[in-house]
């Protein structure tokens, strides 16, 4: 059997943390105590040089309850209503809470649509790439009070898991009201015991997920094993544990009880294989020898290294990257629509604005949307 991952073993880690942990329901307010415990775990690990993205639930939760919204199903646009309220005192306590330890939080307001629709999907990545490179924590949350089919049927867990692998992290820790996957209902009839360690998704273990019973979230075990399927198809572990106890990050580094699903892959090599060949090249730039040399060092593309374009692209399109013999360097996804990429070919970053007339992208290729042919 594989030996179970430990926290040590990742750098660019996502969290995320249910409506049922930050909002206590039958009080109807926020779990203070708990969170500050939970942002310590954050800052430890801040502190070891890592990564840290979370993805929180809780904006209607804590919408309804600033709002004293009755219990129970809340209407489509009452859900929104509650999210506008709720978005606003998420932000500010999680600013706060990490704050201090000296950590800056940066709010991000994203739908399934903006990891997915590939335009809005570099706009998303590029954000808060600046933010960790700032050596920020971003705080992402569904837009609730915008989104329609995700409030209905959709959950966190699968934001969860597109940010994880939009942003390449190498693990994905689910916090939930429940310390992992069991082979049976916990609290039936049958006996129910603990799966530690999925190597591989299979029906047996989706058959093993069950339906959710809590009020505030949206999402079950059902959308925890879907998570791990978008997860670890693209490279990255996952881990789900109990976010109940105090410094629940905490208790997974000191081995504590959850379940690990583990992948093959790693996230580089996963995303690199998909914009290599799952994405049908809607274009071509022909780059000229220093270009060609510059990206063999594992340079991202620059304008002033494209000689001439073709093809009818728009911004996050895959294009095929020729020398000026036409033989193919690789792919890529480009960073401007055919029409500005054609204005600046062959032009420096300080020409960009003066053309243009906004201060784009300085690569129309960045090196991480790049794979060279051959390897």
């Amino acid at each position: 059997m594989p030996r179970t991952p430990s926290l040590s073993d990742f750098r660019r880690i996502v969290i995320k943390v249910g409506s049922s942990l930050l909002v206590d329901s039958a009080a109807g307010r926020l779990r203070e105590d708990w969170l500050r415990a939970l942002c310590e775990d954050i800052a430890w690990l801040h502190a070891g040089k890592r990564d840290i993205l979370v993805v929180s639930s809780g904006a209607i939760a804590l919408g309804r309850s600033v709002l004293k919204l009755p219990r129970g199903a809340l209407a489509l646009e009452d859900s929104q209503a509650a999210a506008a309220v709720g978005q606003i005192a998420l932000a500010r306590i999680w600013a706060e809470m990490l704050g201090t330890h000296s950590i800056t939080a940066g709010q991000i307001l994203v739908t399934l649509g903006d990891t997915e629709e590939r335009r809005r999907y570099l706009n998303a990545r590029s954000t808060i790439d600046r933010l960790l490179q700032w050596k920020s924590v971003p705080v992402i949350n569904e837009n609730d009070t915008v989104a329609t089919s995700e409030i209905r049927y959709g959950d966190n867990d699968r934001l969860g898991a597109r940010v994880a692998t939009m942003m390449s992290a190498d693990l994905l820790v689910l916090l939930s009201d429940i310390d992992g996957l069991y082979d049976a209902p916990p609290g039936g009839t049958t006996v129910a015991n603990l799966v530690p360690l999925v190597e591989r998704i299979t029906p047996e273990i989706e058959a093993m997920a069950g339906a959710s019973g809590s009020e505030l979230s949206r999402g079950g075990m059902v959308t925890k094993i879907e998570a791990g399927k978008i997860a670890t198809n693209a490279g990255t572990h996952m881990v789900i544990a109990s976010g109940k106890t105090m410094h629940p990050l905490r208790a997974i580094a000191d081995g504590g009880r959850c379940t690990w699903f583990l992948t093959p892959a790693n996230p580089v090599t996963a995303r690199k294989k998909w914009i290599a060949g799952a994405l049908e090249p809607k274009g071509m730039l022909h780059i000229d020898a220093g270009a060609v040399a510059a990206l063999r060092r594992g340079a991202s593309l620059l304008p002033a290294g494209v000689k001439r374009i073709d093809g009818a692209f728009q911004r996050g399109d895959a294009v095929t990257i020729r020398d000026l013999e036409g033989a193919e360097i690789g792919r890529g996804l480009i960073a401007y629509d055919a029409e500005d990429a054609a204005k600046i070919v062959g032009r420096s970053k300080a020409d960009i604005m003066l053309i243009l007339g906004f201060s784009g992208r300085t690569e129309i290729i960045h090196r991480d949307d790049l794979v060279l042919s051959g390897r």
